[in-house]
C-alpha cells in the first residue's frame, strides 16, 4: 500500500528549505495565524510508476502512471492525467479522467470526463460532466443527495438500471457539456 504520509513528508521537505530562507530574510516576526499557507500541490504517481493495491489519502491526487486495485480519497480530488491507465473502483470528492479509467466512480461532489478522457464503468455522482469526444460506456446515477449516502452493499461494483426500464427522478442519460 502507498504511504501518503511518508510522501507529505518528503513534499514537505522540498518546501521547509525556502521556508527557512523566507524566515531568515524577513525582520519582522508573523503570527502563525496570521500566516497564509499556499496551496498544496497534489500528490502525483508519475508516468514510469505502477501501483497495484490499495490506495487512500487525506490529500488531493494525480495519476500518470498505471494503477490497479483500488482508490479512496473520499474528501479529496482525483486527477487521472492524459498519460494515465487506471483499473480499480474510485471514490473522492471530484474525479476528473483525462485518461484511460476501467472501474466504477463514486464521486461525492462531481465527475468529470475530459474530451482525452475514456471510461469503461458505471458513475454514481450528483454531478456529472461528459467533455464533447469522451468515451464512455457504463450507467450514470445523478442523484442530489450526497453520493456518500448511496447503498454501500454495492459489492465493488455499482447497479445498472434494468434494460429498457424507464428513467426515474434523479436518473439522467448521457449528457455532454
Amino acid at each position: 500500500m502507498l504511504d501518503m504520509n511518508q510522501i507529505k513528508r518528503n513534499v514537505s521537505k522540498w518546501g521547509n528549505a525556502q521556508d527557512a530562507a523566507d524566515a531568515g530574510a524577513g525582520t519582522e516576526h508573523v503570527s502563525s495565524a496570521a500566516q497564509v499557507k499556499p496551496a498544496k500541490a497534489p500528490a502525483t504517481i508519475g508516468a514510469s510508476i505502477r501501483f497495484k493495491g490499495d490506495l487512500s489519502g487525506e490529500e488531493d491526487f494525480v495519476i500518470q502512471g498505471r494503477v490497479d486495485g483500488t482508490i479512496h480519497l473520499k474528501k479529496n480530488n482525483l486527477t487521472i492525467g492524459v498519460n494515465g491507465k487506471v483499473h480499480a473502483d474510485i471514490t473522492a470528492s471530484t474525479i476528473t479522467v483525462e485518461g484511460e479509467l476501467r472501474g466504477d466512480l463514486l464521486g461525492s461532489e462531481k465527475v468529470v470526463i475530459r474530451k482525452t478522457g475514456n471510461v469503461l464503468g458505471n458513475i454514481v455522482s450528483p454531478r456529472v460532466t461528459l467533455e464533447d469526444g469522451a468515451k464512455f460506456k457504463g450507467s450514470i446515477e445523478m442523484d442530489p443527495a450526497p453520493a456518500d449516502a448511496a447503498p454501500a452493499s454495492r459489492g465493488g461494483s455499482l447497479e445498472r438500471p434494468a434494460p429498457g426500464g424507464e428513467a426515474s427522478p434523479g436518473k439522467s442519460d448521457l449528457k455532454r457539456a
